[in-house]
């Protein structure tokens, strides 16, 4: 391809401003066999990902906006973004770390959520694009930043592979005993971004439990079986088709919004969830190393306002699948920890792989 997909949508110039005091940018990554994904470093976030559909097609898949300002001002403040300091909820936002009692922002109910008021989402990330596959972004989070001790360093590299891959890589270092749960919050639809609804997508989730949670969405602390629930995966079914079920788990989240405890063995890197558009044929293989993934089907998208190419996103236009480690874990104490103290080093991979049939 002489022009890439992207630039011909997306005008770098339109990323180019200086936020937080720092200079935000537009960035191009091409794979071999035709993947192209833009990235912009504020908030980490995938604005574009162009995969080749059944008929060579290449479609754009995940929800976005054209420009910076579109970001900046968006009434979805996680689109393609990285959350952190810990992704998902905290209930009442406090949590008590080797005896000390942390209070953080309430910004979701009764909760915190993805790290607060500016979490990683929206903060200027340093970038450095290492080849045209690859790029590594960095953020130093000072001690006390949203209420979260130490000064956590965090490196996230996204790489295009040869084989129509997305790999994510998650590093994070800290200098004082805190809590790290990070999660890229990609919105996707592989009949395109800007298709009205993904309830057509068929779901498969390798999860024999996930994590049932009251009406804040914070879990109770146990896990309960899938089986016999509209929240069963483990063979495929579209998304649409019980998501309207007298359940309370679904009437709580206005639809899924739930996380699964994954089957497999400690932090192997393993198979997570498959997601199959009968509109393109895109099919979107997960593999993570996390023990959780958060199925969010966009129930909390309105259509109100304009995204990508002056598509509206109404409700259920999109699902997420944020790989991570379980809601509130640092006030649950069997559930896996999100702990991280000096020496130790944070690491954490999942990978997106496209086909099509």
């Amino acid at each position: 391809m002489s022009k890439s997909v992207t630039i011909d949508l997306l005008k770098k110039e339109d990323f180019q401003k200086i936020v937080d005091n720092k200079q935000v940018a537009l960035y191009i990554l091409t794979g071999k066999s035709g993947l192209e994904m833009s990235v912009t470093n504020f908030g980490a976030k995938i604005v574009s990902l162009h995969v080749p559909d059944r008929n060579g097609k290449m479609t754009d898949v995940v929800l976005g906006h054209n420009t910076l300002d579109g970001y900046l001002s968006s009434k979805e403040p996680y689109f393609g973004a990285v959350c952190g300091r810990t992704g998902n909820r905290i209930a009442k936002g406090r949590f008590t770390l080797d005896g000390k009692e942390y209070r953080l922002a309430v910004n979701n109910g009764p909760n915190n959520l993805h790290g607060g008021l500016k979490g990683f989402n929206a903060v200027v990330w340093d970038a450095c694009q290492t080849d045209e596959q690859t790029i590594e972004l960095t953020y130093v989070s000072p001690d006390g930043e949203e209420g979260f001790p130490g000064t956590l360093t965090t490196k996230i590299t996204y790489r295009i592979t040869d084989n129509n891959s997305v790999q994510m890589e998650y590093e994070a270092q800290t200098d004082q005993p805190t809590i790290v749960n990070l999660t890229n919050h990609s919105f996707f639809n592989l009949s395109g971004a800007g298709d009205p609804y993904i309830g057509d997508h068929q779901l498969t989730i390798n999860a024999d439990t996930y994590l049932p949670t009251d009406d804040t969405a914070i879990p109770y602390g146990n896990a309960e079986s899938v089986a016999g629930t509209p929240m069963d995966f483990r063979t495929p079914c579209t998304i649409g088709e019980r998501i309207k079920e007298d359940f309370q788990q679904l009437i709580f989240g206005k639809g899924y919004d739930h996380t699964y405890v994954l089957n497999k063995q400690n932090d192997e890197l393993s198979f997570c969830a498959k997601a199959v558009s009968p509109k393109t044929g895109i099919v979107m293989d997960v593999f993570t190393t996390e023990p959780g993934v958060q199925l969010y089907t966009g129930n909390w998208l309105t259509g109100e306002y304009v995204g990508k190419n002056g598509h509206h996103y109404p409700m259920r236009s999109a699902f997420c699948l944020e790989t991570q480690h379980f809601p509130d874990s640092i006030n649950k104490p069997q559930f896996p920890t999100v702990i991280l103290r000096p020496g130790e080093t944070f690491k954490s991979q999942t990978i997106f792989k496209f086909n099509h049939q």
